[in-house]
């Protein structure tokens, strides 16, 4: 299979894997795709060591690699405030509506030695999560190793991480809900395009894939576009490569492979969900994100509740109380699992059996070919 993207990064075929586990970008890039590992919630130290594993893993096939720097988040004039600054800017309010969820719902505290996990209590001054300063770091150790393509997934790369990325030959992508978001990255210097529509996990825009798409090629002639947004299987490959793009970007449907670090209760609710179980919270980072339906959500969307705060403060304020509902999830029919959820995209209502990674790109492949047989069998008659 021969695209824009193919010849980009030299794969064998057009799909690129976003996803947090090591295992899967290893195994889709092996398999002929693209695994971009996200890295996020990635410490220093850790990144190091996984990028090191990826590479003795892969050999010399191309990776990449997805940060988040946003385009506007509090503190951004000064690259993002410390975990002690956050700290000062959450209301009482909100900190006594997330104990009294861990209260009604009967989650233990964190052992002793964990106490105080996500708060920044051993770093207090460290950077806030989803800010410049927390991602200029990790950059850098991308830099020193060798993805082939780094993504920022909220918005437009700033200026310093589009100079240094092209300063160490890579190639630049970023994420967009629409046309005028697309233009901005094109305008920025940005090499690859990924338009995901609203049916996606994670942070997401209002405008569908179906509709998107088309737009945004149109948009940027001159930029490949790579499809995203409930696109995990080959039928749903081929609309997208048919609506202009030039291959796809799929993240969800990793989260129930064989492969993946999935907590196993958010997984096997995946895997008994319906396309109509997700829903655009903000109620994990504080800006609207696809995420499976669940009493964590339902307790936010809540009108007589507070609403969640902006980034990073909604991710600081609820980052020891989601560690809490992980830990004690295990437990069935306990509280916590009431509550657990993650991001998840509308494809999540196909993600019904467990396989691994590499036979997800396979199949994808082979019914992408079914279907584009099957088009041109139209065109026959």
């Amino acid at each position: 299979m021969k695209t824009a993207v193919t010849d980009m990064f030299g794969i064998d075929v057009p799909i690129l894997a976003f996803t947090h586990c090591r295992d899967v970008v290893a195994a889709v890039t092996k398999a002929g795709g693209l695994g971009v590992l996200g890295a996020v919630a990635h410490s220093q130290e850790q990144l190091e060591i996984d990028l090191a594993w990826i590479e003795a893993e892969v050999g010399g096939r191309p990776y990449g690699i997805d940060l988040i720097v946003p385009a506007k988040y509090a503190g951004d004039g000064e690259g993002g405030f410390t975990m002690d600054d956050i700290r000062q800017l959450i209301p009482a309010e909100h900190k006594a509506f997330v104990d009294d969820i861990l209260r009604r719902y009967d989650v233990p505290p964190l052992p002793d030695d964990e106490a105080g996990l996500g708060r920044g209590v051993a770093n207090s001054g460290t950077a806030a999560p989803f800010s410049a300063n927390q991602a200029d770091p990790l950059l850098e150790i991308a830099l020193a190793h060798r993805p082939v393509l780094v993504v920022n997934a909220l918005g437009p790369p700033p200026p310093h991480m589009i100079e240094r990325v092209k300063q160490e030959g890579r190639l630049l992508a970023a994420l967009a809900g629409k046309a005028q978001h697309a233009q901005r990255h094109v305008n920025a210097g940005v090499d690859l395009i990924i338009a995901q529509g609203a049916e996606a996990g994670g942070h997401t825009g209002e405008v569908g894939t179906m509709v998107l798409i088309p737009e945004i090629v149109d948009a940027v002639r001159s930029v490949p576009v790579v499809g995203a947004g409930g696109i995990g299987r080959g039928r749903q490959m081929a609309a997208a490569m048919a609506l202009g793009a030039q291959g796809v970007w799929c993240g969800s449907v990793w989260l129930t492979t064989n492969e993946a670090e999935t907590h196993p209760v958010v997984k096997q609710k995946f895997l008994a969900a319906t396309s109509s179980d997700t829903v655009r919270s903000r109620s994990l980072t504080g800006k609207p994100a696809r995420q499976l339906r669940t009493a964590w959500t339902d307790e936010w969307d809540n009108p007589d509740n507070p609403k969640p705060l902006g980034m990073p403060m909604q991710p600081i304020l609820v980052a020891e109380a989601q560690a809490r509902i992980s830990r004690a999830a295990y437990k069935p029919g306990s509280g916590a699992e009431q509550l657990s959820n993650y991001f998840v995209g509308q494809i999540v209502g196909s993600m019904n059996v467990s396989k691994p990674a590499a036979q997800v790109v396979f199949d994808m492949v082979d019914e992408f070919i079914e279907a584009v047989q099957s088009l041109g069998r139209l065109l026959e008659t």
